[in-house]
Formats: structure tokens, sequence, C-alpha cells
């Protein structure tokens, strides 16, 4: 048996090739949308993908299943309860594809989502035993995936009593010995307290995963599961990943390469409505183009992209490097955004030299914030970090609001206070808090800083922090 682990640390995601030596079959589970990839293993090991599935129709990003049938003869799978809007094989509870000498099973697995499927693994040319559980989000490392994404408490409650079923009859009967690979792994925003490590086994989660310690009352671990206090807010553009993936992704086909546009062209095109979405770090948008929204390269771009960027809204880039322009493209495809309109040749260098104008985003250190928010009486501190970062410690008299519920919240929040009103925009090291900092700059409040640092730095330097759960 072959088998390869894709991870993508910016979705926190993994997916994964299983190949038979014998036959020179692959499966591929848990697409996602650069299938290229796959294809590359595939030819590396030798191999011709035939078969590919997702465990469930995935919120967190934009799956690239109906991309592989247009690229070779790829049977598509998925579970009896999946509606989706594709060609596949239906696959009942239990249900076995065999491939030389590696067997699936497919293990209905209710809990994270109603139609959510496992794969069972077996390498048959070592033994019957099964060797990989190829969990989705039925077992995490060190965790379980959040049951809330389909609607209100009712719907979660279900959920979580699915969940319970599942790890009792389906999970942890299995042996201690069994490899357990998840999709949804370290970064994942589908889970509170995922390990880092990628992978793990039923005998370790058995013992060491706290989740499972409530599993001795089927209550108990309901009650638990409906306590969501520690899960990270829930991006605004999932339920439409959902929607997507359950219809069917559309099809990519030939990628044209986004232009370097001249001044004159990006000027037009920003006349026209596109978004500058500057990829630039937080130090480097300091100075910027007036309106623009700062998602920096980095691990949190697709998550923070998707957040507060409308879909339907064209982009033009401004880049540090040209070398980055497809990262960019990939990131944005992955999370359902089209190909950005093009990227401004020359970068800042071009806009500076033309002469145009540059707002300005003050960076503070948390000692300038310190200092300025004993000078200004009126100064609004926000906060946007995560509600279980803001419960383990944040300054006194700041206001919470997740990232996930900027832009939804964005036009009250500016409209109940004054258009001079100073606001200071924080979170863990000061990434994100730039981006909430442009938005808020592009909705046109200019008295806007972001703290670089962030509430590391504010630790660091011993500052007062507290736990009271008070927000403005």
């Amino acid at each position: 048996m072959i088998f390869k682990q894709f991870y993508l640390e910016s979705l926190g995601h993994a997916s994964y090739l299983v190949g038979s030596e014998d036959t020179g079959h692959a499966l591929v589970l848990d697409v996602r949308r650069d299938v290229e990839t796959y294809f590359a293993e595939a030819r590396a090991q030798g191999l011709r993908i035939r078969y590919a599935c997702d465990t469930h129709q995935h919120n967190d990003y934009l799956s690239g299943i109906c991309e592989l049938p247009n690229r070779a003869d790829v049977q598509l799978l998925a579970g009896a309860r999946a509606e989706v809007g594709y060609p596949m094989r239906a696959m009942d509870d239990g249900e076995r594809l065999d491939m030389g000498e590696v067997r699936f099973e497919l293990l209905h697995t209710p809990g994270h989502t109603p139609e959510h499927v496992s794969l069972l693994v077996t390498d048959r040319s070592r033994g019957e035993e099964p060797a990989l559980l190829l969990s989705g989000g039925a077992l995490l490392v060190g965790d379980l995936a959040r049951p809330d994404l389909l609607g209100g408490e009712a719907e979660t409650r279900r959920g979580a009593k699915a969940f319970c079923d599942t790890l009792q009859r389906k999970i942890l009967p299995l042996p201690d010995f069994v490899e357990v690979y998840p999709t949804h792994v370290s970064g994942s925003l589908c889970g509170g307290h995922i390990g880092s490590r990628l992978s793990t086994t039923i005998g370790y989660e058995r013992r060491l995963n706290r989740l499972l310690a409530n599993l001795t009352s089927k209550e108990e671990f309901v009650d638990h599961c409906m306590d969501l206090t520690d899960l990270p807010a829930v991006p605004p553009y999932w339920s439409r990943m959902r929607r997507l993936n359950s219809e069917g992704p559309p099809p990519l086909g030939v990628l044209a390469d986004p232009p370097p546009l001249d001044l004159d062209t990006f000027e037009r095109l920003r006349g026209e409505g596109a978004i500058v979405l500057d990829c630039r770090s937080p130090e480097a948008f300091a100075a910027h183009i007036p309106g623009a929204i700062n998602v920096g390269i980095g691990t949190g771009f697709a998550t923070w992209a998707g957040s507060v960027l409308h879909p339907e809204r064209d982009l033009v880039l401004l880049l540090d490097r040209a070398d980055d322009l497809w990262e960019v493209c990939w990131q944005l495809l992955r999370i359902g955004h089209p190909l950005p309109r093009g990227w401004l040749a020359g970068g800042m260098l071009t806009w500076r030299t033309a002469g145009k104008p540059i707002a300005v985003l003050p960076q503070w250190t948390v000692r300038d914030l310190r200092r300025q928010r004993r000078e200004q009486s009126d100064l609004l501190l926000l906060d946007v970090r995560q509600p279980a970062e803001w419960r383990a410690g944040h300054i006194p008299g700041a206001m919470h609001l997740t990232g996930a519920e900027l832009t939804r919240r964005v036009d009250d929040l500016l409209a109940g206070i004054s258009a001079q009103r100073p606001i200071a925009v924080i979170c863990g090291s000061g990434y994100r808090s730039s981006v909430a900092a442009s938005v808020l700059k592009a909705r046109g409040h200019d008295q806007v800083a972001h703290v670089l640092g962030g509430m590391t730095g504010w630790q660091a330097e011993g500052f007062e922090t507290t736990r009271d759960s008070h927000e403005h």
C-alpha cells in the first residue's frame, strides 16, 4: 500500500492519496481545489487516480472533487446520506471497496455533519486487521470536530447525540494500533483544541482525548458538546462553502494568469469598484493605497480573506513580489473567490513614484497603547481575537469583536461612535488587527491605529489584564 498525506497549513486541512501496489490504482480523500498536487504524486508513484471521496460537504474550504473527472477516469464516491448535485457512487454504511491489496470500508460517522463518513483502510498484503482510519472530522488529534455548523441549538444537540453513537459504536471499538488521519488538523477552526501533530492512534486518543472522558454518560457528553464557548467563531463564508460543495463546485477549467496592470488600468478598475487587496505585511501596510484591505500572505490569509472580502467583488492585488501571485490566487480559489483582475506592476513603488495619495495606518507598540489610553480618555480599544483568547485574558475596558463578526457588525459599530473617536485594534500579535483596522479605515473611519505585538507583547511587558467577561 502507498500512502501520502497532503497538509495545507493555511486551512488546517489534510487530504490523502492511498494507492495499491498490486493494481496501480489510487483513491484521493477530501480533495483540495488545486488537484494537480495529487496527479503529480500519482505520477511519481506510478499510480492512476481512479476514485475520490469527500468525508462530508465541507464548510471551511471549496472541494476540488469535481475537478478530478475532468482530468482522468475517476469515479466519485460518497456516503449514501450525502445530498450532492454531481454524479457519484453512493455507498452504504459498512460497504467495501477493494483496490488490489487495499480494502476500504465506508463507515457512516455522523456528528460533525449528518452525512459524515470515514474510511477504514486495510492493507491486506500484511493482514486482515485494519491499518488506518481516515477520520475526516469524526476523530481529531486531541479533539472532535464541532457539531454546531448546520443550525441552531436543536440541530447541534442532534449532532452531539449522533457523535456519541459514532464514537461508541464505530470508532472506539477499533483496535488501539489503528492509525488515525483526520482531515481537520492543526490550524483548522473546526475544533477548539486540535493538537499540533498531524496523526494519532485510536489507543492514544482513547487514553488522552479529553472529550472522550465524557463518553461514560451520553447526557454529559452532549452537554459538553453543547458548550461552544471554547470554539472559534465561525467565519461568515463557511455556509457558502457547504452550499457550493453540496451543489458541486464549479470546475476551474484553464486558469488565466492574472496580468500585471499599469497604473492607469489599475486606477480604472479601482474606480469601477474593484477592491485593492494589499497582501503585504502589517508593517508595510503602515503606508498604503487609500481604501485598501490588508490581508498579508501567511497562514491566516484564506480565513481572513474569506471573512472580510465579498466573493462577488472584483479584486486587484498589491504584492511585494510578483512570485507571490499564485500563492494568493490559490488561497482565494480554495475559498470560492474568482481570480483577481490583476496586480499592480511595480507594486507600491509604482504608486508612490507616480505621486498618488497615500493613506497612513498608525502602528503602536504596546507601550504606545498604554500611553495613549492614559492620554485619550475616549480611545476605543477593539480586541478581534477568538473567544477563548479573550476569556484567557484581555485588557480592561476593551471591546471584543471577533474577525468573523467584523463585516456584519462594523457599520453598527461605526454608527454608534463619533467619526473622530480614536480606535486602536489589537489581536494576538498584530496580523489580525491590521486586517480589522484596514476594514475600519476602508469604511471611512480615519482615527484608527493597530497594535504591533498585540496581547503577546502586552503580557510580556507585564501590563494589566483581566478575565472579566464584560464587553462594551
